[in-house]
């Protein structure tokens, strides 16, 4: 597939005065412009993040309200219910709440909904269960914003719920006893991007500065925030960069036995990184959800003996082989059945499994680029995830042709939907011409955004050092891509079991090699055969083998 090489652009007198004023190179200080560190204040946040630097909590609508009906809990001792949803950013928000607050509730449980039976989001059963086992208040994380009937039916019920949700709230909002979630356009919280787990921990914090209780108290739930801030995909800047960065490092210091039984089990034996959550422990995670239940991924994530722990998470693991083999099979079968004429997909059948829908869409749009819909009928009933392309809003496509579905909800790049299968062919020809009008064609070609073109020889080890500290990346924050010229390829070959990936050694042709791995790019072995010297976009890298570190690059593309 060709892609967009987009360079980046910033004033050059601006790169000077940075670089002046922190004595950097210019191409450090440009890195830093495009992160929106402009000045010596930002770059000390940037570069010492600190958990003391956190927002306060009390300025999120309805905290106060949040915090008095929890205290009122623990005054009456009443039955608490921590409900969450079944992906991973829910099952560590419902584990870190019931972790911290089961020292303060003598009568605490948690719920998660079945993927299959229930669906996303506040379930009726769910309420109908609350009741039956008498409890009065619940904490919904990670859903509930769009919950108003079943919010109404909890409260004819006498069971009161507080939300803490980041998903885009609807026209009406729900009326629960509080809702915290910064998205509403009430909420004048300074940042808007938290993921669901992170609203959850903006309620115990909240809970702490009520109580006295001292900020480094927070810290051993980190580990779970940073999962979920990874997996979710939420922008790795402001409160998200400082906690993501001190979850990091309680990971690789002090894990819970859950954590450490997942990173055993995805064998990660180096320091963690956000990579390796999102490609070894968030899969894991979400493979409870998606192929039995999502209770065993908190039942892991709770769990505080090291040997429960660890045969919990070997046999999350056996689901996660399970998901991996029909993550395979449902996206060759969905490959054959893309129209290239069209500038969206939307794909159902019976056969594929529902646990995989996101990550098979997600599959689809790395060789057809463009918004793309998959769904699993059942009984007359089709649910499924959408995934969308650069910069192309498919949470407001959806919307438009909302009156078709009988749910939806979710972000600009990822939503879930459920449509009766007599209103799917009307649906795929609305969502097609909702696409088709408001997508761009630049926006249906994939794109590589290129931080700097850079002399290869610049990229010495002080370089690999500065550029070091600019982690964690992720959204917002990313691992900057650069681009070299005239550059000879040597020593190349494909690698791994299907032969796929490029190993290589790139040499600037004055003296300088470094070693490169290209993933997916064996393709481009009969390009380099032909070619004397090219261009290459690369991000730098370390490679570890045998605890030996080295430095190296990850090519991207090859022109």
């Amino acid at each position: 597939m060709i892609k967009d090489w987009i360079t980046s652009h910033i004033d050059f007198d601006k790169i000077k005065d940075l670089s002046n004023v922190l004595s950097v190179s210019d191409e450090i200080a440009k890195l830093l412009l495009l992160r929106g560190v402009s000045n010596y204040s930002e770059a000390e946040s940037f570069f010492r993040p600190n958990i003391d630097k956190l927002h306060d909590p009390f300025e999120m609508k309805d905290m106060r309200s949040a915090v008095e009906r929890i205290e009122l809990a623990i005054e009456r001792k009443e039955r608490v219910l921590i409900y969450g949803d079944y992906d991973v950013d829910g099952t560590t928000a419902v584990s870190m709440m019931f972790d911290f607050f089961s020292d303060y509730l003598s009568d605490l449980a948690y719920y998660i909904p079945d993927r299959y039976t229930e669906g996303y989001g506040v379930s009726i059963q769910s309420i109908d269960y609350a009741k039956k086992n008498e409890f009065t208040l619940i904490i919904a994380l990670d859903c509930g914003i769009r919950a108003v009937k079943q919010i109404e039916y909890a409260n004819d019920l006498n069971i009161d719920y507080i939300i803490c949700d980041h998903h885009n709230p609807g026209e009406i909002i729900p009326s629960a006893k509080a809702i915290l979630n910064p998205k509403q356009s009430s909420c004048n919280y300074k940042f808007k991007e938290l993921s669901g787990c992170g609203v959850g921990f903006k309620l115990i914090q909240a809970f702490c500065i009520q109580r006295g209780i001292k900020t480094d108290q927070l810290i051993p739930l980190l580990d779970l925030l940073a999962i979920s801030i990874a997996a979710d995909i939420v922008p790795i800047i402001d409160e998200n960069r400082i906690l993501m960065f001190c979850g990091l490092r309680q990971i690789n210091s002090s894990p819970r036995a859950g954590i450490k039984s997942l990173i055993n089990v995805a064998k990660k034996d180096n320091d963690i990184k956000i990579s390796d959550i999102l490609f070894g422990i968030a899969p894991l995670i979400n493979a409870a959800g998606r192929i039995l239940h999502g209770k065993h991924a908190v039942e892991v994530l709770v769990e505080k003996d090291k040997s429960k722990a660890m045969t919990y998470a070997s046999k999350i693991n056996e689901h996660n082989s399970a998901r991996k083999n029909l993550d395979k099979s449902i996206t060759e079968e969905a490959l054959k059945l893309v129209d290239v004429s069209k500038k969206s997909t939307v794909l159902f059948s019976k056969k594929w499994h529902k646990g995989v829908v996101g990550i098979v869409a997600s599959r689809v749009i790395e060789t057809f680029y463009k918004p793309t819909i998959i769904l699993v009928e059942k009984n007359g009933i089709l649910t499924g995830s959408a995934r969308s392309v650069h910069d192309f809003d498919i949470y407001s496509a959806i919307n438009k042709c909302s009156y078709l579905c009988e749910n939806f909800g979710g972000h600009k790049y990822a939503a879930g939907l459920t449509i009766k299968k007599e209103k799917i062919n009307e649906f795929i020809i609305k969502f097609e011409e909702i696409v088709s009008e408001k997508i761009k064609q630049s926006q249906l070609t994939p794109r590589l955004n290129i931080d700097l073109e850079i002399a290869l020889e610049k990229i010495d080890s002080k370089f690999f050092r500065i550029l070091k500290q600019f982690e964690p990346f992720g959204p917002k924050n990313p691992n900057p891509k650069f681009v070299s010229e005239n550059i000879l390829i040597n020593n190349y070959r494909a690698i791994g079991m299907d032969k796929s990936h490029l190993k290589c050694e790139v040499d600037n042709g004055k003296g300088l090699k470094i070693e490169a791995i290209g993933f997916g790019l064996a393709k481009k072995i009969e390009f380099i055969n032909k070619s004397k010297d090219v261009s290459i976009c690369y991000s730098l890298s370390e490679n570890i083998w045998n605890s030996k570190v080295t430095n190296q690059l990850i090519i991207h593309d090859i022109k």
